[in-house]
């Protein structure tokens, strides 16, 4: 079923079912939104909410209480299967355009628009700009964005695809079930999840019987498929003696496939989901190890396995299968490198627990295991007034408040994740901003600005004297909106110029910058691997941002929050000493100049 974040998302997701169902005064709504976020600022782990029945638990009723132990025990939350089927397949697909909220959902149900497709339709034939609360403008905004959605519908976040494989895993346990394909690869989304086991398509089918849809052995090939809960899903099987071809075969891109097996072709060998064969006779390879091994080639980290990668190095057969430069797979960047906690909301804006509930529990986690980690503060500023936006007089009040944690002796930097402005300058004054322990600096409005313009912006925010790190830098939303229009080389490059720290958001809908770009600048630039944690919970999201790291080929001294608490101080005065207050309109006017 999954974890606490699962009860959750359930919960969330009922009371905006019950919201296009039009609930009479909204109370139920109320009552599932309350005590999903009473949920959401919990520490403790599902296993001892389960044991004492999901009782005393502030916002969680004796109803709601017991419709969530039914659900661990079951794995379906009732009030929510009963909701959705109530709700056209097609209707509930609006969820993912961006724009669209419950009550314009029905209203678009109402009209007749009841899936991704007749909401584009009715955007391009006009139908939408006549109906009430849309207009024109609204209509071309929804048009790209069902567009977006349409294209994606059939991927999954990383996180769902890495909960499903755990599922998978559990299911096909005994047949040494191993992640493949895009999930070991560790993409940003998942489109089919891949694995690969030990046995035979009895074996496999007999152990996922009644758990996928659509579940069959594909005729000729050693593949069984099927869905769960709408994702494809592949399990490749092989005898152990031929496991290591199917973990190699299934291990990697299209691109990196074709050329294993171009260079299978080339030694006179065919290799395929069946094994490694030279002529008639099968070789025996129970690894990947072993197959790469019989054809003469390096073990390439999965990360690596993309086109990006491959165009890095070519070997003597001009196959692009030694990917030189990158460092080896045991010096990339894991979780257990990581000390601070960087980027966190807390109920001083829109998160869901305090800044000492979320220290704590950063602690806790010590994901380095020495005892040294610490958490960074980051509420939102007074701009973001739908987050809960500190003004300058409550970051000052935020401040004091940490100070007096930081004596008790809780492991806290004191921080903001402050707004950029249309102009790209900073919703604080520099003398507040001078009073942080470190910034982050982020875009969360004025997406529409030209990429001219955007570019400006964004150069000016990266070239302030004050900022540590550059938050989520395309501002894209996973599935559900593309980046704004931006020159991102540019703003890079004004990282660089300013030594200004690049953020990749940790949150598996953000996962930004991308690790295309993030590998291209490897060499340059410095990077934080920053949770966007708004409860206790999401600072675990910190995994997600340490896959999308590894996929850049970093190690951990590119990534600043594997430093200790005082070095992380140290880097920040460093970095501010380097820099004069003009250096921003002087980074400005050389990048959109050229001089």
């Amino acid at each position: 079923m999954g974890g606490r974040k699962a009860l959750v998302s359930a919960l969330k997701r009922t009371a905006d079912l019950l919201e296009v169902l039009g609930e009479e005064g909204g109370f139920r709504a109320n009552a599932y939104r309350g005590a999903a976020r009473s949920l959401e600022g919990l520490t403790t782990e599902l296993p001892e909410l389960a044991a004492r029945d999901f009782r005393g638990i502030s916002k969680v009723g004796p109803g709601i209480a017991a419709e969530l132990t039914k659900y661990v025990r079951s794995g379906v939350f009732e009030p929510l299967a009963e909701i959705e089927a109530q709700i056209p397949p097609g209707v509930l697909t609006l969820f993912r355009v961006r724009g669209l909220g419950p009550k314009k959902i029905r209203a678009l149900w109402d009209a007749g628009v009841v899936s991704l497709q007749t909401l584009w339709e009715a955007a391009h034939d006009g139908r939408l700009a006549g109906l009430k609360g849309f207009g024109a403008k609204s209509a071309s905004a929804l048009s790209d964005a069902a567009e977006f959605a349409l294209a994606s519908q059939e991927r999954q976040f990383m996180n769902v695809g890495q909960s499903f494989g755990a599922r998978l895993s559990g299911w096909l346990e005994g047949l040494e079930p191993r992640p493949a394909g895009e999930l070991r690869r560790g993409l940003e989304t998942v489109g089919t999840l891949r694995l690969t086991v030990t046995g035979t398509a009895q074996q496999v089918t007999a152990a996922l019987a009644g758990k996928l849809e659509n579940l069959e052995a594909v005729p000729g090939k050693p593949l069984v498929t099927g869905h769960l809960e709408g994702l494809a899903v592949e399990v490749g099987y092989a005898e152990a003696e031929a496991r290591g071809a199917i973990d190699l075969t299934f291990g990697g891109g299209p691109e990196y496939r074709n050329r294993v097996r171009a260079r299978a072709t080339e030694l006179g060998m065919n290799l395929s989901g069946r094994g490694l064969k030279r002529g008639d006779t099968r070789l025996q390879t129970p690894t990947e190890a072993d197959a790469l091994r019989e054809l003469g080639l390096e073990y390439i980290p999965p990360e690596y396995r993309e086109n990006e990668h491959l165009a890095l190095g070519l070997d003597s057969g001009g196959l692009g299968l030694n990917v030189a430069g990158l460092p080896a797979e045991g010096d990339l960047i894991t979780v257990h490198h990581l000390r601070g906690l960087l980027h966190t909301h807390s109920t001083w804006s829109d998160g869901a627990a305090s800044i000492a509930e979320m220290a704590t529990e950063a602690g806790r986690l010590d994901f380095a295991g020495d005892g040294q980690s610490y958490l960074g503060t980051g509420d939102h500023s007074g701009a973001a007034h739908y987050a809960n936006g500190l003004d300058a007089s409550r970051l000052r009040q935020q401040l004091k408040e940490v100070r007096e944690l930081q004596r008790a002796g809780l492991p806290l930097i004191a921080g903001a994740e402050v707004d950029i402005l249309d102009d790209g300058s900073l919703d604080y004054p520099d003398e507040l901003l001078a009073e942080l322990d470190y910034v982050v600096a982020s875009v969360h409005s004025g997406f529409t600005l030209s990429s001219e313009r955007q570019t400006e912006r964004l150069i000016r925010a990266a070239s302030h004297p004050l900022i540590t790190i550059l938050g989520h830098p395309t501002g894209r939303l996973l599935l559900r909106r593309p980046g704004y229009p931006l020159d991102l080389e540019a703003v890079l490059a004004a990282c660089e110029a300013n030594g200004t720290v690049v953020e990749i958001n940790a949150s598996p809908y953000r996962l930004d910058v991308d690790w295309r770009f993030a590998l291209r600048w490897r060499d340059r630039l410095t990077f934080a691997i920053n949770t966007d944690a708004h409860s206790p919970g999401g600072l675990q999201d910190v995994g997600s941002g340490v896959t999308v790291a590894r996929k850049a080929a970093l190690t951990p001294a590119q990534i600043v929050n594997t430093l200790t608490r005082a070095e992380m101080l140290e880097f920040v005065r460093k970095q501010r000493a380097t820099r004069s207050p003009a250096t921003g309109e002087q980074a400005v006017e050389e990048q959109t100049t050229g001089s």
